[in-house]
C-alpha cells in the first residue's frame, strides 16, 4: 500500500488543480480501465521472451508509468468512496482462498467453479 504521506500528496495534487470536480467515481472507474489497457498494449502482440527483452530496457519506464496511473486513479477511487483498500483486499484475499483453496487447485488455472 502507498504510505498517509505519498496518498496526501496524490490527493493534494488533484486539489491544486480543482480537478476534484471531474473525478466522480464512474470516470475514475472508467481511467482506471484505460490506464489498465495502457500498461496491456506494451505487451500486445509480444512473446514472452520479447517481453523478457523488453523489461530489461528502457521499456520499463513506460509500464511503470502506466502502474502509477493506474494506482493514482485507484487511490482516487478509494479515497472518494471512502474504501480502506488494504481492508477490501483482506477480505477478498480471505473470499479467494476459500474460493481456491491450495491443495485442490495448486498447478491449476482452472476457474473455481471448474473443479
Amino acid at each position: 500500500m502507498i504510505s498517509k504521506k505519498l496518498k496526501k500528496e496524490i490527493l493534494d495534487f488533484r486539489k491544486d488543480r480543482d480537478w476534484e470536480k471531474f473525478h466522480k467515481p464512474k470516470d475514475l472507474a472508467v481511467s482506471l480501465v484505460l490506464e489498465a489497457a495502457e500498461l496491456l498494449e506494451n505487451f500486445q502482440w509480444k512473446s514472452d521472451q520479447e517481453v523478457s527483452e523488453m523489461i530489461k530496457g528502457k521499456a520499463l519506464k513506460r509500464i511503470e508509468d502506466e502502474i502509477a496511473d493506474i494506482a493514482m486513479y485507484l487511490t482516487y477511487l478509494t479515497h472518494d468512496l471512502n474504501i480502506d483498500l488494504e481492508d477490501v483486499m483482506t477480505r477478498k484475499l480471505e473470499t479467494n482462498k476459500e474460493k481456491y483453496p491450495a491443495d485442490k487447485v495448486r498447478g491449476s488455472a482452472k476457474k473455481y467453479t471448474d473443479y
